[in-house]
């Protein structure tokens, strides 16, 4: 699962959280995000195709390696379904490697299976790092719309700075995965580079889910404050 997965599913998790708590009590559960991406094992699980992929070509080709990463991903898959564990994470880790495993094929080169997540982030930390320019913090943006709250918090400065901060943390975990994997790629270091992937991915995701959850909680006081004022 990619880190965009991973705050969808974040986001989605505070709003299935919050309607089930009485009115007026924040439902952002750092334990329901990491239940919405997997939980533990689904953070393990996402990582084995990437291993696989790397120690199979190693002492093999690209081709064999390919093909041990989409079966081993789509293994995952089955045993989550019997277990009857969330699929998200899994068919969504399926889908990443068909494409990774797609984009190496193509180019010829085993490193290529790295290329998808190094440009994604490229795309995702512009994306976020030009919302916070704009003064459209996507964190923000994108839990009122899920959420049907509206954009109101743009009038109130302590919600759209605790925005801002959110927003521009995921901006920092984007380009620092970019700037090492580009630097790894361009030097051909294929092992290092699933390191990095698996070392850089999950870890620095949480910071950031972690930063996002501080930044719906300060946004929510902010606005009951801001209500009561009015109210008194």
């Amino acid at each position: 699962m990619s880190e965009h997965d991973a705050s969808a599913a974040g986001f989605n998790a505070q709003r299935a959280d919050d309607d089930r708590r009485p009115a007026g009590k924040t439902g952002v559960s750092e334990q329901t995000l990491l239940e919405q991406m997997g939980g533990v094992s689904g953070l393990a699980y996402s990582a084995v195709p990437i291993v696989v992929f790397v120690v199979v070509s190693s002492f093999t080709s690209m081709m064999p390696a390919i093909w041990a990463s989409i079966g081993v991903a789509v293994a995952i898959a089955v045993f989550r379904m019997v277990r009857k564990e969330p699929l998200q994470p899994a068919i969504s880790g399926v889908l990443g490697v068909a494409v990774c495993s797609f984009i190496a094929y193509r180019s010829g080169e085993t490193k290529g299976f790295f290329l998808l997540g190094i440009w994604t982030s490229l795309i995702y930390g512009g994306a976020f790092l030009a919302s916070v320019a704009a003064r459209w913090p996507l964190v923000g943006v994108a839990w009122s719309a899920l959420n049907g709250l509206g954009m109101g918090w743009r009038k109130q400065r302590r919600a759209m700075r605790a925005y801002d901060i959110a927003t521009l943390s995921w901006a920092a975990v984007f380009a620092a995965k970019y700037v090492v994997q580009q630097w790894l790629y361009d030097n051909d270091q294929t092992g290092w580079l699933a390191f990095a992937r698996i070392a850089m991915g999950y870890p620095l995701t949480a910071i950031a889910l972690v930063v996002t959850v501080w930044a719906i909680r300060r946004a929510k006081k902010v606005a009951e404050e801001s209500a009561a004022v009015a109210s008194g």
